[in-house]
């Protein structure tokens, strides 16, 4: 498994401040935040200015380009998505599943809309992953299951949140295991508690909350997971640099002691 971060953690700070500091809490790579309003990373509105720095930054850092997450399934933006990540060279674009929970008209429409996306995305040689959100039309397992074997494009894959699957109710430790086939990316944080949203950045930091994340880990491993596992901590745009840091180091050495612990390092 490849340990990164996604740099909305940073996204107060300029883009070279997540590339160095997360270099230096000893990430493998990064995944690039194109969250409008969280983060002034990687704007898809401007993206062609902005890809041979992200190139640069790769390269003096020796970080690895892991991922892009872009909320947003508008056509036009994700095409952008796509090319963005085509010239910069990075192989997955995380996206959200939009439309509200317990509303069947509205999984179908967040599904369809997925495999448009997914036949876009396949056209352009990169992955799309999309993971259960809270709030969303897919939000849990069922429904992450029915997105499954509705999209069987080999340009699509889930991307997975412990978090948000705690927060739906159930074990994120069983619920990996029922979609692990199909998973090619993961979003990774702790949660303490079960209200909607994930809590203060500090308290996302993997080890400080409720989730079992050792056996998230270890049912990866098992099943031969070797893709990126990104933390992402959002809500972190008013921290300091220090805050920050801290925040990453500290998830960084929770993760890697998970993957000595189930023997994946």
């Amino acid at each position: 498994m490849k340990l990164g971060a996604n740099s909305v953690l940073f996204g107060g700070h300029d883009m070279e401040a997540a590339f160095k500091y997360l270099a230096m809490a000893g990430y493998d790579g990064i995944e690039l935040s194109a969250i409008d309003g969280m983060s002034d990373h990687l704007t898809l509105s401007r993206w062609r200015e902005v890809a041979p720095e992200i190139k640069r930054l790769a390269e003096v850092y020796s970080l690895e380009l892991l991922g892009m997450e872009q909320p947003s399934q508008d056509l036009a933006t994700m095409e952008a998505a796509f090319q963005a990540a085509v010239e910069i060279g990075i192989p997955i674009v995380n996206c959200g599943p939009g439309g509200k929970s317990d509303d069947e008209e509205s999984l179908q429409a967040s599904i369809d809309s997925l495999g448009r996306l997914a036949d876009m995305a396949q056209g352009y040689g990169v992955t799309l992953c999309v993971k259960a959100h809270v709030g969303a039309a897919i939000y849990n397992t069922p429904t992450t299951l029915k997105a499954m074997a509705a999209i069987s494009s080999p340009a699509f894959g889930i991307d997975m949140d412990p978090s948000h699957i705690h927060r739906a109710g159930e074990n994120p430790v069983e619920a990996i295991a029922a979609v692990v086939s199909r998973v090619k990316h993961v979003h990774i944080r702790d949660c303490k508690g079960l209200q909607q949203n994930p809590g203060k950045p500090e308290m996302q930091a993997n080890g400080r909350g409720d989730i079992d994340l050792l056996g998230y880990i270890s049912v990866l491993h098992q099943h031969g997971y070797t893709g990126p596992v990104d933390l992402e901590v959002i809500g972190a745009r008013e921290y300091s640099l220090e805050q920050c840091c801290v925040i990453a180091a500290e998830s960084r050495g929770h993760m890697q002691a998970c993957l000595q612990a189930c023997g994946a390092r």
